[in-house]
């Protein structure tokens, strides 16, 4: 299980909270590592809130829906880059940015990349694919469920919205809690980063 402590004012001069499980591997943001920074994807302006691991560690396997109803888990996307985030209709912040994730999906239509945008409304799929659809007019991005909070506690989310960064390998690059501008410059690099630094293997 995966302890996200951060939050949308962490700036990458500063260090994470711990990572629970998964060896307590420990965040350490982008400036402060000892590595070259070009081993990191670019954490700028829009970006500045996104924290990164030093060290990547597999995401959790615990399985989720589909909008069809059938059980998942992130491993089925392996070999693509993922922005994996989880929202809920009841949440202000999520509303703001979700139409900069659906613009996000469509400025990487053919690429190995997806967001994967999971609900967490007890309402499921009644209740999060007609708000997408219908009232915010989103159509890029696919549904996706977790209405017990499976997942959602899996990553030890600390609050909604909470988004990551999966890389071609099913590993968590960082992630951040709070909203973004996700079709920014800033986190098209990020997302750029990721898909040319594992595009040959």
């Amino acid at each position: 299980m995966i302890s996200m402590r951060f939050s949308p004012q962490t700036r990458p001069n500063r260090a994470g909270a711990a990572l629970a499980g998964f060896a307590a591997v420990v965040f350490l943001v982008f400036c402060g590592a000892s590595v070259a920074a070009a081993e990191f994807p670019p954490t700028d302006g829009e970006m500045q809130g996104f924290t990164l691991l030093k060290e990547r560690v597999a995401a959790p396997t615990t399985p989720f829906q589909t909008g069809d109803g059938a059980q998942i888990d992130l491993t089925a996307f392996q070999g693509k880059v993922l922005i994996v985030n989880f929202w809920a209709t009841w949440c202000a912040p999520c509303i703001k940015e979700m139409p900069s994730l659906d613009r996000l999906q469509a400025a990487f239509p053919d690429e190995a990349f997806e967001v994967v945008a999971i609900n967490q409304d007890r309402g499921g799929k009644r209740v999060a694919e007609s708000f997408l659809r219908d009232k915010l007019g989103l159509e890029n991005l696919a549904i996706y469920l977790d209405e017990k909070f499976a997942l959602g506690r899996a990553f030890k989310n600390r609050g909604l919205p909470a988004t990551y960064a999966v890389d071609r390998r099913g590993n968590i690059v960082g992630g951040m809690f709070g909203p973004a501008e996700w079709d920014s410059e800033d986190a098209k690099n990020l997302v750029r980063f990721l898909l040319e630094e594992q595009a040959g293997g």
